[in-house]
């Protein structure tokens, strides 16, 4: 069970903090079952309510600051999504999505990122499921690596690109 106070990550919504926990004080909800009051941190004006055991939406805690940079490290060698059809890369990356799994999101962003490389080398724009998928996948990250390695949100792209180049020097040494 969370604490009150504490980041975790809930499905779609991302990150969350947990307001409360405790039964609804609603009518046709059961009073015995005990619910959190999530606050989705990058959805302003908006609370989600669900069972503290709830088996059908990935809740998780947020995590660590060295599991984020691990991950960040790790970047370039993730594989991207192999799938050559279009739906099925758009069914793998809503798949992916919706595991709320670090890794699968980099794969997702490797994937987007390396055909909008090929796109844009045959002259073609980035296409919209890609386009999509890899905002989504940022976005989620983000917003997790920004709560982990306690920076904002916007800073994140940057902290990313610093740490690679700061490894990429200490290699080439």
């Amino acid at each position: 069970m969370f604490s009150i106070g504490e980041y975790i990550v809930y499905g779609l919504n991302g990150v969350c903090r947990v307001e409360e926990i405790g039964p609804m004080n609603m009518s046709g909800v059961e009073s015995d079952k005990i619910y959190y009051t999530l606050l989705p941190l990058y959805t302003k004006g908006s609370r989600v309510f669900t069972p503290v055991d709830n088996q059908k939406v990935v809740m998780r805690p947020v995590i660590s600051k060295q599991e984020a940079c691990q991950l960040i490290d790790d970047m370039p060698s993730i594989d991207g999504i192999e799938v050559v059809d279009d739906k099925r890369r758009e069914l793998a990356y809503k798949e992916a999505v919706k595991s709320c799994d670090c890794r699968e999101l980099i794969r997702i962003i490797n994937t987007a990122l390396k055909r909008k490389e090929e796109r844009l080398a045959q002259g073609k724009k980035m296409s919209a499921c890609d386009e999509r998928y890899l905002k989504q996948a940022q976005d989620t990250l983000y917003g997790e690596f920004a709560i982990s390695l306690k920076i904002e949100k916007g800073e994140v792209q940057d902290f990313i690109t610093n740490r690679m180049e700061m490894k990429a020097m200490a290699s080439a040494s």
